[in-house]
């Protein structure tokens, strides 16, 4: 399948026919070379809608009558991971939707009495809303960190409403009771920003200098990719959220067992726990040099019970793989959409 898009587009054709090479020698983990990005496309004037405790703010590409791809965020980023995924996809004639997680961007709690709650059964309940919102029955969801865990749980709580996902670093569907089981002292290193936001000067230090925490992750989840200020600073204003800083340290505190969730998610959470198969068709991706905590594809690959898919992206891919890589991203989306 070919993505119709000026100078990436020979190297995509070439990239697709090493996917084909490698995916027939070695199917289990076929592997994509892509190039470097060479330029940024921009969203129009942003969308809201209410959707349950939010007012929505949310990207939208493609033809309004189009199958529907809607395109989740992770953390510490926003919607601009996108930026070069989403044309891609209106080209093929997909209605793109990229909605900002609470605590990112304009999205905004509709009560300032409810809860900045950043709980993962949250995040994914959020995702359903704005479906509902905007009377979507389903549609093709694709994420990666926080935004591949949403992903992740709608389609396995509420796979009547995904056509396909598309995961990066697969199925990343956790509990408190899992997070209380030690790793080796290597593990545990990586995941040193979990321990800091436990504690009071985690949480200040945060709120202090959320850019450039911000910019230090970034750094190490893709060592390689050599994003420039601008990108950055394009990205770092969804940070600027008056809320963002309690959803973040309110999720990472959650999942050591430090705070508890709402009772509205309690069911949603229990069902988590027990770790549920995905069985929508999937493909689930990584790149080769994500620095961040992720787990390995042949940890998971047996929770995925639908028609399934691993892809090893090359060349220097780190963590935030659609942004990294946006041609392989919305040919795994495509793809997804046809298993």
């Amino acid at each position: 399948m070919h993505l119709p898009f000026t100078r990436r587009s020979t190297f995509l054709a070439f990239a697709l026919l090493q996917f084909g090479a490698i995916g027939a020698a070695r199917a289990e983990m076929p592997e994509i070379n892509v190039p470097a990005i060479a330029s940024h496309a921009a969203f129009g004037a942003l969308k809201h809608v209410k959707a349950g405790l939010l007012d929505v703010a949310y990207a939208e590409t493609g033809p309004a009558n189009g199958e529907v791809v809607i395109l989740l965020h992770g953390w510490p980023y926003d919607i601009d991971s996108y930026a070069n995924v989403a044309p891609l996809l209106a080209a093929k004639g997909y209605r793109v939707l990229i909605p900002y997680a609470r605590g990112y961007g304009d999205t905004r709690f509709l009560s300032d009495k409810t809860l900045r709650n950043g709980e993962p059964a949250a995040l994914a309940q959020d995702v359903i809303d704005f479906m509902d919102a905007l009377h979507i029955k389903q549609a093709v969801l694709g994420g990666y960190d926080w935004g591949a865990r949403s992903a992740d749980i709608v389609s396995a709580l509420w796979p009547e409403r995904v056509k396909a996902l598309v995961s990066v670093s697969g199925y990343l569907i956790g509990n408190q009771a899992a997070g209380k089981n030690p790793l080796p002292p290597k593990a545990e290193l990586q995941w040193w920003y979990q321990f800091y936001f436990a504690t009071e000067r985690g949480a200040a230090g945060y709120q202090k200098n959320t850019h450039d925490f911000a910019k230090l992750i970034w750094q190490t989840a893709s060592p390689k990719w050599a994003f420039d200020d601008a990108t950055f600073d394009r990205s770092a204003k969804g940070l600027n959220n008056p809320d963002h800083v309690a959803i973040t340290v309110f999720n990472y505190r959650w999942r050591l067992g430090l705070v508890q969730g709402e009772a509205r998610y309690d069911a949603l959470e229990q069902k988590l726990a027990q770790s549920p198969s995905i069985g929508v068709p999937t493909i689930t991706l990584e790149g080769d040099a994500n620095g961040a905590p992720h787990p390995q594809p042949e940890d998971y690959a047996k929770r995925f019970t639908g028609k399934y898919e691993f892809r090893l992206i090359n060349g220097g891919i780190g963590h935030n793989l659609p942004q990294e890589a946006p041609a392989a991203f919305a040919q795994a989306v495509i793809d997804a959409d046809h298993l």
